[in-house]
């Protein structure tokens, strides 16, 4: 085959590299520029040529404007997986993502190996409700596959007009086969804090992601809780788990609520002699007494990694849970012009200790994993020891009377025939369930293993603190 010889315009590029030398030599050196700034533009030439000959030889018209959309799109996926070029429509559409309200699924999602893999379904979203889970990857979005699709135009096409319906094609880990589920989009207000009182003492009290204003509602759900409980909260959990991030403000903020003075968090940019650094706020409502567990996963990611590396370099909460997600790279939007721009990855978050995030994560004081409240109701197995008050004719701590003893034969009796009871309805519910789908329910701290175990910790700190002291 006949080599073409190249027949399109010159492009002197060389001419220019010349002029920045003398801008730019007090600084670098004449040839070290003059060098790199002639390899830049020789690889301009190379682009300018390919574009040039797709123009002219392939064998349609092409739409020039969308070819360097393209060539900007692969030069950014390069990069890293949060750094992208935003068009005008992501560019408009990005605006809506911190104030609490926008249209969509209410996933958070992130692409691996060229897959789309949800961090996490926002609570109370279409997404959650329809049953998405952390770790699912999308394979198809209405019936079409996703597999190279980048990131930004898999986003887009799962927005669209509210009340639309939208399939996603799932593929989840212990499930066989591409499993289909329908959601409605709507227009995503997000409840971003969600408090409880937990076994009477103890507050409960949950972000979903760190929007604006986030850290204030904290403190108020807290301040109301403290004074529904009679003689004070005797532990707090604050709830991170399967939060995705938000305003770094936002963490500083709900940092500085437990923390008294200095640093919630540091980033080192291109430049590791210069440190942004972060410190805890004085002002505002404080918890600084009250024994803390923080709960994370592996669903916990960005503002959630850096109030827990926080928490947790200052010896101020026990971490429990799994370990976090890993993202602790710092993006800026730079505007290209008021309808397009650029998310750059600039910086990487470091915890007080200095210790680095990034595809690291926060590693929790206390690993305990996930299960479900019903798996753990439906599989507890009766208690299969014998008890000294389970023997016939046992003795009794005090000496009883007659009527004392027919009391307690008969409180016994009725104890086993409840105990068994309530196993049996426990059983008939577990087989009900195992024949019905994943769906919607209500949360219920209450009946969350890790929860439960964060009480019981919580319950144990004036224990552990008696014997140390």
């Amino acid at each position: 085959m006949r080599e073409k010889k190249w027949k399109g315009p010159k492009v002197f590029f060389v001419v220019l590299a010349i002029s920045f030398t003398g801008i730019l030599g007090g600084f670098y050196g004449t040839k070290t520029v003059f060098a790199v700034t002639k390899s830049r533009f020789e690889k301009l030439e190379l682009f300018n040529k390919v574009l040039y000959l797709i123009e002219n030889q392939y064998y349609r018209s092409v739409d020039t404007g969308k070819l360097i959309e393209g060539a900007i799109n692969g030069m950014m996926e390069t990069l890293d997986p949060h750094s992208a070029y935003l068009s005008r429509d992501v560019f408009t559409k990005m605006q809506e993502d911190t104030k609490g309200e926008f249209g969509g699924l209410g996933i958070e999602v992130t692409q691996k190996d060229g897959v789309l893999v949800v961090i996490t379904p926002i609570d109370d979203t279409p997404a959650y409700k329809a049953g998405i889970k952390s770790g699912d990857k999308i394979v198809e979005i209405d019936s079409e596959s996703t597999v190279g699709l980048t990131l930004e135009k898999a986003v887009e096409k799962m927005r669209g007009k509210t009340g639309s319906k939208i399939t996603l094609g799932i593929v989840r880990e212990g499930v066989e086969g591409i499993k289909q589920i329908d959601v409605n989009r709507e227009i995503i207000k997000i409840r971003a804090v969600k408090s409880h009182i937990v076994k009477k003492e103890f507050i409960y009290v949950r972000l979903t992601q760190f929007q604006k204003n986030g850290s204030k509602q904290i403190g108020r759900h807290i301040k109301k809780l403290r004074k529904r409980i009679k003689n004070g909260p005797k532990g707090l959990i604050l709830d991170l788990r399967s939060n995705p991030g938000g305003l770094l403000d936002e963490a500083v903020d709900l940092s500085s609520i437990f923390l008294k003075d200095g640093t919630v968090v540091s980033t080192e940019g291109r430049d590791p002699k210069n440190k942004e650094i972060r410190y805890v706020k004085k002002t505002g409502h404080k918890e600084l007494e009250i024994p803390m567990i923080v709960l994370i996963n592996g669903a916990s990611a960005s503002a959630s990694e850096i109030v827990a590396g926080a928490l947790q370099d200052h010896n101020r909460a026990i971490l429990m849970g799994t370990q976090s997600f890993g993202k602790g790279s710092v993006q800026t939007v730079a505007k290209i012009d008021d309808t397009q721009g650029i998310k750059l990855t600039i910086a990487q978050y470091m915890t007080p200790k200095g210790r680095k995030i990034q595809a690291v994560g926060i590693k929790p004081d206390v690993e305990i994993d996930e299960a479900e409240g019903d798996w753990l109701s439906d599989n507890k197995k009766p208690p299969r020891y014998i008890r000294e008050a389970d023997l016939r004719n046992h003795l009794t701590a005090t000496i009883e009377t007659p009527e004392e003893k027919k009391l307690r034969i008969a409180k016994e009796k009725e104890d086993r025939k409840r105990r068994i009871a309530k196993f049996k309805r426990m059983k008939e519910k577990a087989a009900k369930k195992s024949k019905k789908e994943d769906v919607y329910k209500k949360y219920n701290p209450s009946e969350d293993y890790q929860v439960l175990q964060a009480i019981n910790y919580l319950k144990s700190f004036k224990v552990f603190k008696k014997m140390v002291h």
